[in-house]
């Protein structure tokens, strides 16, 4: 089975569908996150994706009034989540740049009032993070839109999967396997777990979102299956940011893209035959038995 996402499907045999996460690697700069809508189209990315909360109901009370150093000076948790959040005129820029460089775009809410602010700004789809899988609220919000949801699954057990895709169900649902850890150490990768969650949700496309250094593993979750394959980006892993140093410079975003092209043309489709660049080495290298 596939999800249809924008223009696009995802699921076997379909092109493997790659998301650029910009998530806040923007630092509140709207010009800064459309540069990176540039890296991700310049790359061959399908999508990219941002996050967005209400401050006041998403930030935890315990971390709300811990100071931070930060490019614009020591502030409260909740000061730097308000801060960095886009309003409706920078999702506008943000739609509209995103549309003429042909991707799709969406966010992951971490909140309902976010999951009406995203509706009104007409994504394509909703991205629930690996945080939230647990928010039974948000998910019902996130269902009960019509739109196809993507739920990555890291900082999570079977148990709580399961919960989380009997209240958003299977019909338009692609789940993807993470571990959530920033960045991911490669013995943390536990990429098996693409198949097991194929075999445990029949016909849900699963694809893989990764916090890693390098481009191996998300190149290897292709090889196992993934359906989809998400990325942070940044324009440098030097900038400030929790999540920058995870994330994948505009070189590298274009090599991993380029390298799953590669990839998807080598997997073909497990049906044994003699192609025509085998013929000349058949017919001057076997001899021919006589019966």
């Amino acid at each position: 089975m596939s999800v249809r996402i924008g223009a696009r499907e995802i699921g076997p045999f379909e092109p493997v569908y790659v998301i650029a996460e910009i998530g806040l690697n923007h630092n509140g700069d709207v010009e800064v996150a459309k540069q990176l809508i540039d890296v991700a189209a310049d790359a061959g990315a399908q999508a990219v994706k941002f996050q967005k909360r209400t401050p006041e109901i998403a930030t935890p009370p315990h971390m709300r009034d811990q100071l931070r150093e930060t490019p614009w000076g020591t502030m409260t948790y909740l000061e730097y989540r308000r801060r960095v959040e886009f309003g409706e005129a920078e999702y506008r820029e943000i739609a509209a740049h995103a549309g003429a460089r042909g991707l799709d775009w969406f966010a992951s809410p971490w909140d309902v009032p976010s999951v009406e602010f995203l509706e009104r700004q007409g994504v394509v789809a909703h991205k629930v993070a690996s945080a939230c899988l647990t928010d039974l609220a948000l998910l019902d919000a996130v269902h009960r839109t019509g739109k196809p949801v993507i739920l990555s699954t890291g900082m999570s057990t079977l148990d709580e999967i399961d919960l989380a895709v009997e209240v958003l169900g299977t019909d338009r649902l692609v789940l993807m396997h993470a571990t959530s850890s920033y960045p991911m150490p490669p013995e943390e990768a536990n990429l098996l777990v693409i198949d097991a969650l194929r075999r445990r949700y029949p016909g849900v496309p699963v694809g893989y979102s990764g916090h890693e250094r390098g481009l191996q593993i998300s190149i290897a979750a292709v090889a196992l299956g993934a359906a989809a394959v998400e990325r942070h980006i940044t324009l440098d892993r030097a900038m400030w940011g929790s999540d920058q140093a995870a994330s994948l410079e505009p070189q590298g975003l274009a090599h991993l893209v380029r390298d799953i092209r590669v990839l998807e043309a080598a997997l073909g489709d497990g049906v044994k035959r003699v192609f025509p660049g085998e013929e000349a080495p058949k017919a001057k290298l076997r001899r021919i038995l006589q019966s």
